[in-house]
């Protein structure tokens, strides 16, 4: 993906400013300044399912003053997350298909006629300095288009496709970034600057409770796992993380020891690896390792629907810097995060999460600035982080919450 992004990006990018830039100033007489009509805006974000809730805010924040209609584009694998808070109507969501060159080539055509049939005004990319979501926007159609610039920082080169730039502040959490782009197409930014405030109670994620049949459901399931099952305190383990970047995954042998330590200190426990049909096999090693009564494989059981009420039945979750750590936030769960080469600043939970973070001076290593792209095979950051601190605080928490709320 970062190849095909860097050697064909930049010389696409770049031609398609030059044809561009001349036939939107002179031929369509369009004002790259101007104010932007959000009547009908698209947001951008393809390759992160955890942003889809980090952005909810700014979403919520357009539609609610603008009274905008949203619409959505995201990777075809990645899609279900919107379900989660249900801000984008189905029919308004966009998937693109990465199974194949061709079949993503298909979808790019189909994706500029599905724009023109939607009449897209407005075009938000929440991508960080991605050059083929910066073509996506070019090629929707929309009026105004908004995004990231890099302003006088070096590199990062996307050509200049966006008509309402806005700088990325690597310094201010990624909830914040993505409200700035929300304030720019509201007109409330000093041109390329995020000068509006943005305050705390802004960012606010809507809580999700899940009917009384749904957790029913789940607890049928965690039964034909579990069959001794009787409304014990469920610890969820999330241990993988994203392909993309699997330098954040904490050692295995590191959570079989919290996981066997909580096991052997609390009788009323039962502990649930989770995890995607594709990690089974590696939670079923993870699984072995514990080899505990009380320790069973949930990975691919339940299917995405079902991480909510899952979520709501749970008393606390350990988790890599992931997805789960995200979805989890629009429930009360506790949750303990895991972050090694990017940063909690940036891109901690929104939800009920405690963090566990070295920021060891090379941290965080990976960053908009180099496409999270990282050589380091270490990882002291992840790996530097110790089992006996996170049982500590785990535990502790566990022994203040005597019973199971559900």
């Amino acid at each position: 993906m970062r190849v095909i992004d860097r050697w064909t990006g930049i010389p696409l990018t770049f031609l398609l400013t030059l044809i561009l830039k001349p036939w939107e100033r002179f031929m369509l007489r369009r004002n790259r300044g101007s104010q932007p009509d959000v009547s009908r805006t698209l947001f951008i974000e393809l390759s992160e399912m955890g942003s889809a809730i980090i952005v909810d805010p700014a979403m919520k924040k357009l539609k609610a003053e603008r009274n905008a209609e949203l619409f959505f584009v995201i990777f075809e694998d990645n899609a279900k997350s919107l379900n989660i808070l249900g801000t984008i109507p189905k029919e308004n969501i966009f998937t693109m298909r990465v199974n194949s060159l061709a079949n993503l080539a298909i979808d790019i055509f189909r994706f500029m006629a599905w724009c023109r049939e939607k009449r897209i005004t407005t075009c938000i990319d929440l991508e960080l300095f991605s050059r083929f979501t910066a073509l996506l926007s070019a090629v929707s159609g929309a009026a105004s288009r908004i995004g990231y610039s890099t302003h006088h920082d070096e590199g990062c080169y996307r050509g200049d496709l966006i008509t309402h730039p806005v700088r990325y502040n690597a310094h201010t959490h990624i909830v914040k970034n993505f409200m700035a782009l929300t304030n720019t197409a509201l007109g409330l930014n000093n041109k390329d600057y995020s000068t509006y405030p943005i305050n705390d109670n802004e960012i606010v994620l809507d809580q999700v409770t899940s009917t009384e049949s749904e957790l029913d459901s789940v607890r049928e399931k965690i039964t034909t796992i579990y069959p001794d099952f009787k409304n014990q305190r469920i610890v969820l383990i999330n241990p993988n993380a994203s392909e993309l970047l699997p330098q954040r995954r904490w050692l295995a042998e590191y959570f079989a020891e919290v996981m066997t330590a909580l096991l052997n200190t609390h009788d009323d426990i039962l502990i649930m690896i989770t995890g995607a049909p594709a990690e089974r096999a590696d939670a079923d090693k993870l699984l072995r390792q514990v080899n505990h009564a009380r320790c069973v494989n949930s990975a691919g059981v339940f299917t995405f629907e079902e991480l909510l009420p899952l979520y709501q039945l749970s008393t606390v979750m350990l988790t890599n810097d992931s997805g789960p750590g995200h979805f989890s936030a629009v429930t009360p769960l506790k949750v303990y995060v895991l972050f090694g080469p990017e940063t909690p600043a940036l891109y901690g939970s929104l939800g009920n999460a405690e963090n566990f973070y070295l920021a060891l001076p090379c941290s965080p290593c990976v960053s908009a600035h180099n496409h999270r792209k990282t050589s380091c095979v270490e990882r002291p950051c992840i790996t530097g982080i110790k089992p006996k601190p996170v049982f500590d605080r785990i535990n502790t928490y566990l022994t203040q919450i005597p019973t199971q709320s559900i």
